[in-house]
């Protein structure tokens, strides 16, 4: 996919909101893990461009309102791979690719592209994947409701030790939701993060779609 065309995809995205809600949640817990700047940074980079490889995927597909046959699963489940070839020539997202390329692996190793398990799988994609499952089960999808905060978190509990780092979903688990805060890293996110990322990787003005108001 030639530049061009991929800047276009991503001003047009409607998953942008969900990319940044991941950045959002995932700079959070690793604050309260005090990670340093340096793999905060390539964690908040991997979220805001984890399902790049989605825009490879025909919208048609990604918001099927009912089950999805074998092929159509294959098919999404190629996007990690596809999102690592998109950003490979990119030298200023490069250090993204191991978020972008593992964080559908599994801490039992029953995940995809790769079956990695457990510390095989770097540590922001096992991060990512909490983040990243949290936010989507407490969306609205095609083919269900939103599920509640209490429900959602619920699910990342049971998953911890099989989908889930059991640590990382400790401290997820953990973490005390403030919707102000949650709000403000959003924001911060949307208009630091994405934008300047986006900017310095494509050399083009950030699309209005990147922009999260308040």
């Amino acid at each position: 996919m030639r530049a061009e065309a991929l800047n276009t995809q991503l001003a047009d995205s409607s998953e942008i909101d969900h990319w940044v809600r991941v950045a959002a949640l995932a700079d959070a817990v690793t604050s309260r893990l005090r990670w340093d700047e340096a793999r905060r940074e390539v964690t908040r980079l991997g979220a805001v461009l984890h399902d790049v490889g989605k825009l490879t995927v025909s919208r048609m597909l990604l918001n099927k309102p009912g089950p999805l046959t074998d092929d159509e699963r294959i098919t999404i489940q190629r996007h990690p791979a596809a999102g690592a070839l998109l950003i490979c020539p990119r030298r200023s997202m490069r250090k993204a690719l191991p978020c972008i390329f593992f964080h559908h692996e599994r801490w039992d190793g029953e995940g995809y592209p790769t079956r990695r398990a457990g510390a095989e799988i770097p540590i922001e994609a096992r991060l990512l994947a909490i983040a990243d499952a949290f936010d989507a089960m407490v969306s609205d999808r095609p083919y269900r409701g939103a599920l509640s905060i209490g429900d959602a978190l619920d699910e990342v509990e049971r998953g911890a030790g099989t989908q889930f780092d059991p640590e990382l979903a400790e401290e997820f688990v953990g973490w005390q939701m403030d919707a102000a805060d949650l709000r403000a890293r959003k924001l911060a996110v949307a208009e630091v993060d994405a934008r300047e990322l986006y900017a310095a990787a494509t050399g083009s003005p950030t699309p209005r779609a990147l922009t999260v108001s308040a």
